[in-house]
């Protein structure tokens, strides 16, 4: 049985100022809605003319040309189940799915938003205010 790839993180700098032609024509709408830049997408797959990128339960096709392999792993991936660390006090810990992967050039870092209870939090968390539940 072949080996799974291992998962190749990146960041996708597109912007409708660079055109039209670096998403595939199925995918461009949705693709800006998104609005791609500072997020963590996941390679998936490509071939000559396309990536295959992942960002939560979504896919895009996109030219390989904007693509920005990074080298470090965030702490959590979408879909993970995590839970808030340290809440205020009276208050209940977060718990929900990554949904949402942020990346922060500056500090080469991923911050993330939770789903909990099919609603979006708010609040956008660090990696060490997580834990996976």
């Amino acid at each position: 049985m072949p080996r799974p790839k291992p998962v190749v993180y990146g960041l996708y700098g597109w912007t409708p100022a660079y055109g039209y032609r670096y998403i595939h024509p199925a995918n461009r709408r949705t693709f800006e809605w998104l609005e791609p830049v500072g997020k963590l997408f996941e390679k998936i797959d490509e071939t000559d003319e396309w990536l295959l990128l992942r960002y939560d339960e979504q896919q895009f096709k996109v030219s390989p040309e904007l693509f920005k392999e990074l080298y470090n792993r965030p702490t959590f991936s979408f879909g993970d189940l995590v839970e808030e660390v340290d809440p205020p006090a009276g208050r209940a810990a977060h718990r929900g799915l990554i949904s949402d992967v942020f990346w922060d050039e500056a500090t080469d870092r991923a911050t993330y938003q939770l789903v909990e209870r099919k609603r979006k939090v708010r609040q956008v968390f660090e990696g060490d205010e997580l834990r996976l539940v």
